[in-house]
C-alpha cells in the first residue's frame, strides 16, 4: 500500500530574483515546516495572543520587534511550535554571486563589490550589447573564453536561489525515504522550465501553490523564513545577536550557502 506523502509547507524571504547585489536584502531564506493545518492555526492564535497587535495580518517583523523578544524566543525555542519540525536554507547572496564569478573566471578571482555588481548586471540582461557587458569585461578580462562562459551562464539563469532552495527542501524532507508534497506560497516566477525542473525532482509527490493568507502552515513558514533572514543578515553585517543566532542554528541546513 502506497504511503501518504509528507506534506511540507514552504515560504521564502528576501527573494529578489536574479538581483543579488544592490537590492533590498543581503540574504535569501527559504523555510519549510512540518505542521498540520490545526497545529499551524494554533501557532498563529498563540502568536496573536502573545503579540497583541491590531494588525489584520501578522508578519515576521512583528516577532522581530524588541518588545516581542520573548515571543520570538518562544517561537524558535525548544517549547515552540516549530522546534524539530522545520528546516531553513540560507543563502548569502553576495557569496553566491562571487562563487559563480570564480567558477567562470577562475578561483584566483577576488571580486570587489563593483565587479560583482557589473557581473550581476551582465548576467541579468538579455541584451548582449548592453553597456554593462563592456564594464564587466573591462574589469574581469575580456577574453573569448570568458565571454562564452558568461553567455552560457546567462542562458542557464543560474542566479535566482529560489529553485535550488526548493530542490534542497525536497531532498532534505525526503531523506528518510518518504515522498514529499510541497504546499508553497505563490511564486509567479515558477513556471515553464523552472516549474518542470521542480516537478521532476526525485522524492517529490507534487506541489501546490497557495495564497499564504489562506493556509496557516505557509504563514508559519513565512514567519520562520522572515525571522531567519533577519537574524542571518544581522550576523552578516556585524551586528548579530549571539543568542538568537544560536537558537536559529538547529534549523539551518548545513548545505546552506552560509557560514
Amino acid at each position: 500500500m502506497r504511503s501518504v506523502p509528507l506534506e511540507i509547507a514552504c515560504d521564502e524571504s528576501g527573494s529578489e530574483g536574479e538581483k543579488l547585489i544592490g537590492g533590498e536584502t543581503d540574504v535569501f531564506a527559504h523555510a519549510g515546516v512540518r505542521l498540520s493545518p490545526e497545529e499551524a492555526a494554533a501557532c498563529l492564535v498563540e502568536l496573536r495572543r502573545r503579540i497583541r497587535s491590531p494588525a489584520v495580518e501578522y508578519k515576521a517583523n512583528h516577532l522581530l520587534r524588541t518588545k516581542h523578544r520573548r515571543v520570538l524566543e518562544w517561537f524558535l525555542g525548544p517549547l515552540g511550535p516549530v522546534h524539530g519540525r522545520a528546516h531553513v536554507y540560507l543563502v548569502d547572496k553576495k557569496r553566491l554571486l562571487a562563487n559563480e564569478l570564480r567558477a567562470l573566471a577562475g578561483p584566483e578571482m577576488q571580486p570587489d563589490d563593483e565587479l560583482l555588481a557589473a557581473f550581476n548586471d551582465v548576467l541579468r540582461t538579455r541584451n548582449r550589447r548592453d553597456p554593462a557587458a563592456g564594464s564587466f569585461f573591462a574589469m574581469a578580462g575580456d577574453t573569448a573564453e570568458l565571454r562564452a562562459k558568461v553567455a552560457a551562464a546567462r542562458d542557464a539563469k543560474i542566479l535566482d536561489p529560489l529553485v535550488p532552495a526548493i530542490l534542497r527542501a525536497v531532498e532534505y524532507w525526503s531523506e528518510g525515504g518518504e515522498q514529499v508534497f510541497l504546499v508553497h506560497d505563490e511564486q509567479p516566477s515558477l513556471k515553464g522550465d523552472r516549474l518542470a525542473r521542480i516537478e521532476s525532482t526525485p522524492g517529490l509527490a507534487g506541489v501546490k501553490f497557495v495564497d499564504s493568507r489562506t493556509d496557516p502552515r505557509v504563514q508559519a513558514a513565512d514567519f520562520l523564513a522572515g525571522v531567519a533572514r533577519r537574524i542571518a543578515e544581522d550576523e552578516l553585517n556585524g551586528n548579530g545577536d549571539e543568542e538568537l543566532a544560536g537558537m536559529l542554528a538547529p534549523y539551518v541546513d548545513p548545505a546552506s550557502l552560509w557560514d
